[in-house]
């Protein structure tokens, strides 16, 4: 029952600060509504540093949240294969019927990891958004797009999604202040002290392993001076291994992470799955395969969706529904006259405990039944990753 307690004691206080957030709110009052730009279409363009899974879902869900508010007509988006958003731009810029908004077919931007082509492809972007003036909105998807374009070489409202830290990485300046009138960085600065608690809470854990690329904007990713804070606190250590991340090759990237985990797997007794380049559909398999045949209990940092494919436990994202919809009604809110720096950063989703049951039986791990009470979603089998 101690457990217990304190795990929901740790998702309670989560949901005390998601309503503190919303008290904090806009600067002002806007409307959600749709309406066009003077008789004409909203131009919505995207940029990303490169693919990554967590980018398809959150985009498809914020477009789920433009629908359900009626910027969108409700249609089935079809399956995604892989980590792309190419496609489903594509898809959007040539079959959403909207009367207010437009996907503009050649404004989707991809650097592939690739630092020259990063610099090369904001340059040209914001040469684009500066001297032809046909993107009223601007997507910058993850921590590399951010940093590319929250500046103030141009004044195109700009929203940065799916950036694993906005403040530590540099893209904002604060909670209340992204630094730029025309600049929004969704942030939940508490989400990954808020795993680590639940996680520890759950295992109890004396070494934990955290892989990682050992660079700023992998320190980033993986929360490590949060993570380091943590360990200081409770008292359990941290045995780190790098990898390879924001890189043109993935398969390199992956293959690092996955060497990792057999590294990590003799050393630990849990282990923490950052968020980065070499963790994805195709690596994930092969990382849950090592962690549990030395029976380590694993933490998803991205969410359920890796749970399902066989990661012990997370505080879930609910699939990006949540934050989908956040997202949505700042988009709403910009085209309805509000400045992105008026709106409301700070988002935390509501608290919901994942566990995936068939690995827990693969470690020997046995949860108790207040902790299965306290589990939102119990996956009784590892899925298969596309």
């Amino acid at each position: 029952m101690r457990i217990l307690n304190r795990v929901i004691g740790i998702v309670v206080a989560g949901m005390f600060l998601a309503v503190a957030a919303a008290v904090a709110g806009d600067k002002g009052e806007f409307r959600v509504e749709p309406q066009t730009n003077h008789g004409e279409k909203w131009r919505i363009g995207y940029y990303e540093g490169g693919e990554y899974i967590d980018y398809q879902k959150t985009f498809i869900e914020t477009i789920h949240g433009l629908m359900k508010l009626g910027w969108i007509e409700m249609k089935e988006i079809p399956e995604q294969q892989g980590e792309q958003t190419a496609e489903l731009w594509n898809w959007l810029s040539g079959n959403a019927e909207s009367e207010y908004i437009e996907f503009v077919k050649d404004a989707h931007y991809t650097a592939n990891w690739d630092d020259d082509q990063s610099k090369k492809i904001s340059d040209e972007i914001v040469n684009r958004l500066n001297e032809n003036k046909d993107i009223d909105l601007l997507i910058a998807m993850g921590t590399k797009a951010g940093q590319d374009l929250a500046n103030d070489k141009h004044d195109t409202p700009t929203m940065v999604l799916s950036a694993s830290d906005p403040l530590s990485s540099g893209i904002i300046e604060s909670v209340e202040d992204s630094g730029f009138d025309h600049v929004h960085a969704t942030v939940d600065p508490g989400r990954y002290e808020r795993q680590i608690r639940v996680f520890h809470e759950i295992i109890g854990f004396k070494k934990l392993g955290v892989a990682y690329e050992d660079s700023v904007n992998g320190r980033s990713y993986a929360a490590i001076d949060l993570i380091e804070e943590m360990a200081q606190e409770r008292g359990f250590e941290i045995v780190r291994c790098y990898t390879k991340t924001d890189i043109p090759d993935t398969g390199e990237a992956e293959q690092s992470v996955v060497d990792c985990f057999h590294e990590l797997a003799q050393k630990v007794d849990a282990i923490y799955v950052t968020v980065q380049q070499g963790v994805t559909m195709k690596s994930i398999p092969e990382l849950v395969k090592a962690a549990n045949e030395y029976q380590i209990p694993t933490f998803s940092q991205s969410g359920s969706e890796e749970v399902k494919l066989g990661f012990l436990v997370s505080l879930s994202q609910a699939g990006f529904k949540y934050v989908g919809e956040f997202h949505a009604e700042t988009f709403a809110k910009v085209f309805n006259g509000a400045r992105p720096n008026d709106l409301n950063q700070l988002f935390e989703e509501p608290p919901k405990i994942a566990i995936n049951l068939k690995t827990a039986e693969a470690i020997g791990f046995d949860p108790p039944i207040v902790i299965l009470g306290a589990a939102d979603e119990i996956f009784s089998h590892i899925a298969r990753s596309n």
